[in-house]
């Protein structure tokens, strides 16, 4: 379907667009996220689908009661993680785009049209990143290169306020990106945060949607490096601005319960694509990392839950 988006009869404004928003245990974030959705006019409700991961408090429950009429509600019965989350919900779409979003993002104007016609113009690119915002208008820099070792030390130990560190980190960050004057809407990521991105459906579908491997955390760079491998482009887009109101977990204790599911993920994505000690892996050794992974696994029995709680 997606793939003939830049040839659509209608351009560019008549490449339809869907939402998908995993709930699990917030109820307030989602119907603040859905109603500016429909407020803003990016969605019609049809094409917004909430997906609750089993929320014990009953949330779910609650959603498919209040959200407005046409807004579609799927209660998935087990919590099987994010990527689960956002695999159900692409499947109850027909849209040719799926825009993925955090219960705890909202929108304050409608930029779409530039989605589309970045999607239109560019029949390879697979993912755009959205411009995560705090809510005080500061930038949380949402798009990254793929991890070393030694980045990973920059991001989460004291050595990266060290002179040489810090500078690895601002390259990590891509800080410069978001600055510099371009000629096109976007510039080119390694990854961008699950938090705000929008995929072209034919692309997810291409590289095997998410992994539902892991519980949380690292699906989404996952999710980008196979966009890379089958060659398709990721991008992050400065000029369509999201909310993020920040509900971080990851930056919790390496020992609380946030801490260990991030370091399981970390070490399902080194097992898939390598572990890069001094320098950021090449596309080429991440490709090769993969196929070797992927030959391990032959025989193995797929995914069906989840190989850790959250």
């Amino acid at each position: 379907m997606a793939s003939g988006i830049h040839s659509h009869p209608d351009g560019a404004r008549g490449i339809s667009l869907g939402v998908v928003i995993v709930n699990y245990q917030t109820y307030d974030l989602t119907m603040r996220c859905v109603a500016s959705l429909l407020d803003r006019g990016i969605a019609e409700p049809a094409h917004i689908v909430v997906v609750d991961n089993d929320s014990p408090d009953g949330s779910g429950a609650r959603l498919h009661s209040d959200l407005p009429a046409g807004v579609v509600t799927l209660l998935s019965g087990r919590n099987g993680g994010f990527g689960a989350g956002v695999n159900l919900g692409v499947t109850a779409l027909n849209t040719e785009l799926v825009l993925v979003l955090n219960p705890d993002t909202y929108f304050e104007s409608n930029r779409m049209d530039v989605i589309r016609q970045m999607f239109h113009d560019s029949p390879k690119m697979g993912v755009a990143g959205l411009k995560l915002v705090n809510p005080d208008g500061s930038l949380q820099y949402s798009a990254r290169r793929f991890y070393s070792l030694v980045d990973i030390l920059a991001r989460r130990t004291m050595l990266g306020k060290i002179g040489p560190l810090r500078q690895l980190e601002r390259s990590h960050l891509l800080t410069r990106k978001w600055r510099q004057p371009s000629q096109t809407p976007f510039f080119e990521a390694d990854w961008v945060m699950g938090t705000g991105f929008v995929v072209r459906r034919t692309a997810f579908e291409q590289v095997g949607r998410m992994d539902e491997g892991y519980f949380l955390y690292f699906e989404e760079v996952d999710l980008c490096a196979r966009m890379w491998i089958e060659g398709w482009q990721v991008v992050a887009v400065p000029g369509v601005a999201l909310v993020h109101d920040h509900q971080r977990s990851s930056a919790a204790g390496i020992l609380s319960r946030a801490g260990k599911t991030h370091l399981r993920s970390m070490a399902r994505f080194f097992a898939k694509f390598g572990v890069p000690w001094l320098q950021r892996p090449s596309r080429a050794r991440m490709a090769a990392a993969l196929a070797r992974w992927q030959a391990s696994q032959h025989g193995r029995a797929p995914v069906t839950e989840p190989q850790h709680g959250g």
